[in-house]
C-alpha cells in the first residue's frame, strides 16, 4: 500500500508536478498571475493545456470539464472528452489553451434571480488559476468563475475573489502604517465538517431523508445524547473504516484532512482540514461534501449533510475558522507573548470588532438557511444573536486602553495534577467559549454559526468585505497622522469602545443572555427571511459596490435566489410530509384501530373488562382525528402559500403558515409513533436509525 506521503495529490495538477513538466517561462508566467494578477499570454495557455491534458491522460482521465459554484450552493459540472476527429476515421487527443481559459456551459437553467432570461442561454466559465486543477472520477476538473453573457456575475467564486483582493489591498495599506510591505495578503481558512453516518438500509425506508435530506417526524428514542458517551468515544469499526477512507480519498486530491472525531450526538462526526488559502479551501470543502457522500456508498452507509436531521438530537455545523497573514508567514491575528504591547495586533483585533459589530444583519443573513433555522439557538449551535467572544485577558487589555489605565500583565497559572507521571504545564490565559457565533481562539476568528451543508463563500465574502471597509477608514484615518503610535492607540480606544456592546464572553445558550443583547441593542434575525431580506438595504448595497464586491443588481439577484430557495425546500418538506402521513401513518393508525376495536369487542361477547384497550383507542382515535385536522390545515396553507407575492411576503407565509403548519402535524403524528404497534409503523423510528451503524 502507498505511503500517504506518495498518495498525498497524486490527482491534483499542483504546483510541484506544473514546475516538472511545464517550460520554465510558462511556469513563471503562471506563478506571476497567480500571485500578482497578471493576464496570462494565450500562446503559454496552450503550451499549459498540452502539458495539463498530457498529465491528465496519465491518471487515465478522458474528459475535461469547467468545474464551477453556481447559485445553487453545489458544484456544477459539464464534461467534454480530449477525442478530435481526424480525417482517415481516427482520433486524436487534444485540448487547447482556449478550452482551458474559457467554456460557454448552458447558463439558462441555473438560478440568476433575473440577472437574465431563460431564453439567454449563454454563460462562460473562466479558468481560476489560483486553485490547482484535479481529477475526479476520470475527469480533469478546472476551478472556474462562472458569469452571464452580459458580465454579470452568477457564481459563488467570482465575488469570494474579489473580496480577497479588496481584503487583500487595504491589509496591505494597514501594514504600510507599521512599516512593513508584503506583496500578497493571505486569507487562509479551515472549515470543519460535521455530518451523520446512518446505514443505506435505513435511509431507502424513509421518504423524507429521501427528498429532504432530513427526518419531518419522529419521536424521541429512549437514549439520545443526554449520557454524553458518543462525544470523542471509541469508533465504531464500520465508521473508522469509513473515516479512512474518506482520509485517502480527500488526500489524492490535495485535501489536508487532520483530525477526525465522534461529535455530540449518536451516528454524528466531524473531519476539520488544516487552514489553507480561502479560495481553495472554499473549493475543497464542495469537494469534501461531494466525496463523504460517495464514500459512503462504498461502505452501505449515507452520508447526511443536513444541519438537522434529527430533532432533539444535535444538528450540525460547520465551523469556519479564518486567520490573515502575509507572504512572509505573519499571522495578523497572532497576539504574541505580550498582547498588551502588540499595537498591530489589538489594531486588527478591533478593527474586526468593530466590522461585525457594524454589520451584525450581513454576517447573520451569510448563514441563514432553511435547514441552518432548525439550528441556531437550540443550545447546540450559538443562537441568531451576534456576539463575539475575545475572552477575558484581550478584554481586560482593551478595557484599560480604553479607559487610558495601565494593564496589569497575568501571568499563565501552571497546572498541578499531583500525578507524578504527569508534568505540570502552564494553563492558557483566557478559556474558550464554545456558545460564542464568533470566537477568537489564539490566532484566528471561528465563526461557528455556519449550517453543515452550507458553501462557506457567502460568509467569507461578507466577513472580507466588512473587515476592509473597516480597515479603509482605519488607514484613512492613520495616514494622515503626525503622531502615529498616539493616534494608532487612539482609534484602538475608539474601535472597541464604541462597538463593545457585541463582545460577549459568557454563555451564549442563556436566557439571561437574549435579554442582555436585546438591552445592548444586537439585532435578533431569529429566521431566514428574516434575515435575508438585508441584502438590499441602502446601506449594505452603497458597502458592496464601494468595494466592487457585488453590484445592487447583483445583490438583488442573490436576495431573491435565496429567499425562493427557502419557500422552495418549506414547500417540498410540506409536501412529502403529507405524502407521509396519508399514504402511510394515517393506513397505519386506522389498521391498530381497527385492531383494537376488534379486541375491545371480542372481550364485550366475553364479558371480559377491556380498559387498557378501551383507553388506548380513544387516545390514538383522538390524536389520529388530531393529525388528520393538522393535515388539512397544512394542505390550504401550502395552496394559500402560492398566491402570496412578492418573494419576501411569500417567504414569510411559507415560516409562519406552512412551516408552523407542519410542526402542528408533528406533534400529533409523533405521540402516534409512541402508541402505535411497531409491526405496523410505516417506517424506522430514531432509535433503529441513529444506533444502526
Amino acid at each position: 500500500m502507498q505511503s500517504v506521503p506518495e498518495i498525498f495529490g497524486s490527482l491534483v495538477f499542483n504546483d510541484k508536478v506544473m514546475k516538472e513538466r511545464l517550460p520554465k517561462d510558462a511556469y513563471v508566467a503562471l506563478k506571476k498571475t497567480v500571485k500578482n494578477g497578471e493576464a496570462l499570454d494565450p500562446t503559454l495557455a496552450g503550451t499549459i493545456a498540452d502539458v495539463m491534458k498530457e498529465w491528465a491522460i496519465e491518471k487515465g482521465a478522458t474528459h475535461y470539464t469547467h468545474w464551477f459554484q453556481p447559485m445553487t450552493g453545489i458544484t456544477a459540472e459539464k464534461h467534454d472528452s480530449f477525442i478530435s476527429p481526424q480525417s482517415d476515421g481516427t482520433v486524436i487527443m487534444k485540448f487547447s489553451g482556449k478550452e482551458l481559459i474559457k467554456g460557454e456551459p448552458d447558463a439558462s437553467s441555473f438560478p440568476s434571480g433575473g440577472l437574465r432570461s431563460t431564453f439567454e442561454a449563454r454563460g462562460y466559465t473562466a479558468w481560476d488559476a489560483s486553485s490547482y486543477a484535479f481529477i475526479k472520477d476520470g475527469t480533469l476538473c478546472i476551478p472556474t468563475a462562472f458569469i452571464s453573457y452580459s458580465g454579470q456575475v452568477l457564481d459563488k467564486k467570482t465575488p469570494l475573489l474579489r473580496s480577497m483582493n479588496v481584503l487583500s489591498a487595504q491589509v496591505k495599506r494597514f501594514l504600510k502604517l507599521f512599516g512593513k510591505t508584503t506583496a500578497h495578503v493571505n486569507v487562509t481558512v479551515g472549515a470543519e465538517q460535521e455530518y451523520f453516518l446512518i446505514t443505506k438500509e435505513m435511509f431507502d425506508k424513509r421518504k423524507d431523508l429521501i427528498t429532504t435530506g432530513r427526518t419531518l417526524l419522529g419521536a424521541r428514542p429512549p437514549k439520545g445524547q443526554e449520557m454524553e458517551d458518543h462525544y470523542f468515544g471509541n469508533i465504531k469499526p464500520r465508521v473508522i473504516a469509513y473515516m479512512e477512507d474518506l482520509d485517502r480519498e480527500l488526500w489524492k486530491l490535495g485535501i489536508y484532512a487532520k483530525t477526525r472525531h465522534n461529535e455530540v450526538a449518536p451516528a454524528q462526526h466531524e473531519l476539520a482540514p488544516i487552514f489553507t488559502a480561502l479560495n481553495v479551501a472554499n473549493d475543497q470543502n464542495q469537494l469534501t461534501m461531494e466525496i463523504m457522500k460517495k464514500v459512503a456508498e462504498r461502505h452501505g452507509l449515507v452520508c447526511l449533510l443536513h444541519e438537522k436531521p434529527f430533532a432533539g438530537v444535535n444538528g450540525s455545523g460547520k465551523h469556519n475558522n479564518w486567520s490573515i497573514s502575509t507572504d512572509e508567514g505573519e499571522n495578523l491575528l497572532d497576539p504574541g507573548k505580550t498582547p498588551d504591547l502588540n499595537f498591530q495586533f489589538l489594531l486588527m483585533l478591533t478593527s474586526v470588532i468593530k466590522a461585525v459589530d457594524k454589520h451584525q444583519d450581513l454576517m447573520r443573513l451569510s448563514v441563514a438557511t432553511a435547514g441552518n433555522d432548525h439550528r441556531l439557538g437550540a443550545n447546540e449551535a450559538p443562537p441568531a444573536i451576534f456576539s463575539v467572544f475575545i475572552g477575558s485577558q484581550l478584554e481586560d487589555i482593551l478595557e484599560a486602553i480604553a479607559g487610558g489605565k495601565a494593564y496589569t500583565h497575568k501571568n499563565a497559572g501552571k497546572m498541578k495534577l499531583g500525578v507524578e507521571a504527569i508534568p505540570e504545564f502552564s494553563s492558557d490565559t483566557s478559556d474558550r467559549n464554545r456558545t460564542s457565533p464568533f470566537a477568537f481562539t489564539g490566532n484566528k476568528f471561528e465563526f461557528r454559526m455556519l449550517g453543515s451543508s452550507i458553501n462557506i463563500a457567502c460568509p467569507n465574502i461578507i466577513l472580507n468585505t466588512c473587515v476592509a471597509d473597516v480597515l479603509d477608514e482605519v488607514c484613512t484615518k492613520l495616514e494622515k497622522s503626525k503622531n502615529l503610535t498616539a493616534d494608532i492607540k487612539a482609534v484602538i480606544a475608539e474601535n472597541y469602545s464604541s462597538h463593545k456592546r457585541i463582545v460577549f464572553n459568557g454563555n451564549n445558550y442563556s436566557r439571561e443572555w437574549q435579554e442582555e443583547a436585546a438591552r445592548r441593542g444586537l439585532i435578533n434575525l431569529k429566521t431566514t427571511p428574516e434575515a435575508l431580506p438585508n441584502y438590499t438595504r441602502p446601506e449594505n448595497v452603497a458597502l458592496f459596490e464601494k468595494h466592487k464586491v457585488y453590484t445592487a443588481r447583483e445583490l438583488e439577484a442573490r436576495q431573491e435566489i435565496l429567499l425562493e430557495n427557502y419557500c422552495k425546500i418549506i414547500n417540498i418538506e410540506a409536501l412529502t410530509m403529507l405524502s407521509m402521513v396519508t399514504k402511510e401513518i394515517l393506513p397505519a393508525c386506522f389498521k391498530y384501530e381497527n385492531e383494537l376495536a376488534d379486541t375491545v369487542s371480542k372481550k364485550a361477547a366475553l364479558k371480559i373488562a377491556s380498559a387498557t384497550e378501551t383507553a388506548l383507542l380513544t387516545r390514538i382515535s383522538a390524536l389520529t382525528d388530531s393529525a388528520y385536522k393538522s393535515k388539512l390545515k397544512l394542505e390550504e396553507a401550502i395552496v394559500a402559500a402560492k398566491a402570496v407575492a412578492p418573494i419576501e411576503d411569500a417567504a414569510k407565509f411559507y415560516q409562519e403558515n406552512v412551516f408552523m403548519s407542519m410542526q402542528e402535524l408533528r406533534t400529533s403524528c409523533d405521540e402516534l409513533e409512541t402508541l402505535i404497534s411497531k409491526k405496523l409503523w410505516p417506517f424506522p423510528t430514531y432509535a433503529d436509525i441513529l444506533f444502526s451503524v
